[in-house]
């Protein structure tokens, strides 16, 4: 996001920041510009209040880690107010809070509850709780880890989804499951919804280091 708000900068465009305000990345993106270059959107009405100095000069990015659906709507909103806004040259959304959307979308309408495992101030962990919500799912809850879970929401369930967020450790979700084995009978199924598998090359100045220590 950072790199996509500077170059509509550079190019002269009025910028528009789709995220929630004290959200460590829309801090970073707004500061590393002068003041007014950006406005931050947070709401559906937000967009439809908001008026910019020239319609035909308007560009957005997004908080990578905000909700998919909520992010959709927000820049249909614009979309429809302002038909020439310039969008991302690629999708800001990083790509595993999407593919965790996505699994929780289809999983949330099938079993009786869902624990997402992440920090309650990370928000690709505050999300898929909102996702798994809106999906159907009547119990969702975010835990930062097994001792965070309030077993009295589970009483009675038959079915329980797990899923995390991005950046929590895959040994806390572990750690969940483990509880649950403890207290019932599980039988655990693994849902895949998408295969990740991007490559991130090395920073060319890491390799030329790398090169060099290799002699």
């Amino acid at each position: 996001m950072h790199v996509e708000a500077q170059r509509h900068f550079a190019e002269g465009h009025e910028i528009v920041l789709i995220g929630h305000k004290g959200h460590p990345e829309v801090v970073g993106t707004m500061g590393q510009l002068p003041v007014g270059a950006i406005t931050l959107i947070e709401t559906i009405e937000d967009a439809r209040r908001f008026e910019p100095r020239d319609p035909q000069t308007l560009a957005f990015v997004t908080q990578t880690t905000l909700s998919v659906d909520d992010t959709r709507e927000i820049v249909t909103a614009l979309q429809q107010r302002f038909p020439a806004i310039n969008g991302p040259h690629k999708e800001d959304i990083c790509y595993a809070t999407t593919n965790r959307q996505e699994a929780i979308k289809a999983v949330a309408p099938e079993v009786d509850a869902m624990i997402v495992v992440g920090s309650p101030n990370s928000s690709n962990s505050l999300r898929p709780v909102e996702v798994a919500e809106r999906a159907g799912c009547k119990i969702a809850m975010l835990v930062d880890r097994a001792a965070d879970i309030d077993w009295a929401r589970f009483e009675g369930i038959k079915s329980l989804g797990v899923s995390a967020g991005a950046s929590a450790p895959e040994k806390l979700v572990d750690e969940v499951i483990e509880a649950f084995a403890q207290r019932y009978d599980i039988k655990v199924e693994a849902r895949v919804t998408a295969k990740e598998n991007i490559a991130f090359n090395i920073p060319r100045e890491l390799r030329t280091i790398e090169a060099a220590v290799a002699r």
